[in-house]
């Protein structure tokens, strides 16, 4: 499958309303900013969980982060790329300070060995240490837009992913929504849609480490050149950090990838891979499913990154993201509009039985969230599940789409 799959279509939205209340479920919360402790710099995408339960949350692009639990929390744990694992307990307005992990082992008994070799035995391995038991995951799921810096698009949802037992595909997963909304902007200059099939079934299909396919196809194999980078930590483990970058010309839009592996266990731990935009029109052929007629479509970036969390020396999905930033313009106009386009989903929770989802409840890979969710004007709509905290840009931004401004 080599749609990253987005459509570009005129806007044309008839919003619901509609009201829906919950019991409490999640009443103990702690809050606070994770921070760069040299720099002072806010970290985005801080795994942020409570050791020894599964509740958990990721920090947003202002370091911050709300972390709920049907429990008193008596610790947080916060786990980042290239920083020290840290444990804390909670406090009335916590700031947290991240230090950074000095590389203490000599990098050239570190780095020697055939990158191609390693990423084959993480392949193999992935029988052994993906979970090999079926799991039901609760998820918070994000898509924004924004034209230029404006946004005019937020959709949210919470689901469910049943993940089933480890077996080389990734055709008897699902996802289903449990509660969802949507924000549009009514702006009639605004008159262009971006749409993202698939919804949180995209971190299903874009599973690559369940999903090799999309990446480590065997046509594929011998069209990418391997190289070892300098190690790095996640939290407080060591990985081997490669870099596949295409070798040849294709008929089709090869990937520049980044792999961050587990040296103890040989796992996943960090995927980052991004379209190759050298060529504009395979590039197209990979993101674009549809456009208005006399819409041209000029590609900037297509990324996704997936961190993988690893315990008891299983591995899970632990959050996505895909990021999309293109131009349009229709032609004999003079100015192109620039839009961004941001995918994100973190899982918050796992189920205590792996129920699968009833195939009437699914959420196709070729659904829009769009399509399904409706919009919702309570302020505590989130208030009985973990998610992903919107940044003060972003809350300015709902607060005018709910204004129609």
């Amino acid at each position: 499958m080599r749609k990253l799959l987005i459509v570009i279509l005129l806007l044309v939205s008839a919003l619901s309303v509609a009201a829906q209340t919950d019991t409490v479920r999640l009443g103990f919360s702690a809050s606070g900013t994770v921070v760069d402790a040299y720099t002072g710099r806010p970290l985005e995408s801080v795994h942020v969980s409570i050791p020894g339960r599964h509740q958990a949350t990721v920090t947003n692009a202002d370091g911050f982060f709300t972390l709920k639990s049907d429990r008193a929390i008596p610790v947080i744990e916060f786990s980042y790329l290239g920083f020290k694992t840290l444990r804390q307990q909670p406090g009335e307005t916590m700031t947290v300070r991240l230090q950074r992990e000095n590389l203490q082992l000599l990098e050239a008994s570190i780095i020697s060995g055939d990158p191609r070799s390693i990423v084959k035995a993480a392949l193999d391995r992935t029988w052994d240490t993906y979970c090999t038991e079926p799991e039901l995951l609760e998820c918070f799921y994000r898509e924004t837009v924004r034209k230029r810096n404006r946004y005019t698009y937020v959709a949210e949802a919470v689901a469910r992913l049943y993940k089933h037992t480890f077996d080389g595909t990734v055709y008897r997963d699902a996802a289903a929504l449990e509660k969802s909304r949507l924000l549009v902007s009514q702006r009639k200059s605004d008159t262009l849609s971006v749409k993202t099939m698939g919804g949180p079934t995209q971190a299903i299909t874009h599973d690559i480490v369940k999903n090799p396919s999309i990446l480590f196809s065997e046509d594929d194999w011998p069209l990418y050149e391997f190289r070892m980078e300098a190690p790095s930590y996640i939290g407080d483990r060591l990985q081997f950090v490669i870099t596949l970058t295409p070798a040849y010309s294709t008929e089709y839009a090869l990937f520049k990838s980044k792999l961050y592996i587990d040296r103890e266990l040989l796992t996943f731990t960090r995927i980052e891979a991004s379209l190759d935009m050298s060529d504009r029109n395979k590039a197209i052929k990979a993101i674009l499913v549809r456009k208005p007629m006399g819409l041209r479509f000029f590609p900037e970036e297509a990324t996704i990154v997936l961190n993988f969390h690893l315990q008891d020396g299983k591995t899970r999905l632990e959050y996505f993201r895909s990021t999309m930033r293109f131009a349009c313009d229709w032609r004999k106009r003079l100015f192109r509009t620039h839009y961004t386009s941001v995918n994100e989903l973190v899982v918050t929770d796992v189920r205590p039985e792996a129920t699968p989802i009833p195939r009437k409840e699914r959420f196709s890979n070729r659904d829009y969230l769009n399509d399904k969710a409706l919009e919702f004007m309570d302020p505590d709509f989130w208030k009985d599940y973990n998610i992903i905290e919107p940044t003060e840009s972003l809350e300015h931004a709902i607060d005018r789409l709910r204004k129609g401004r």
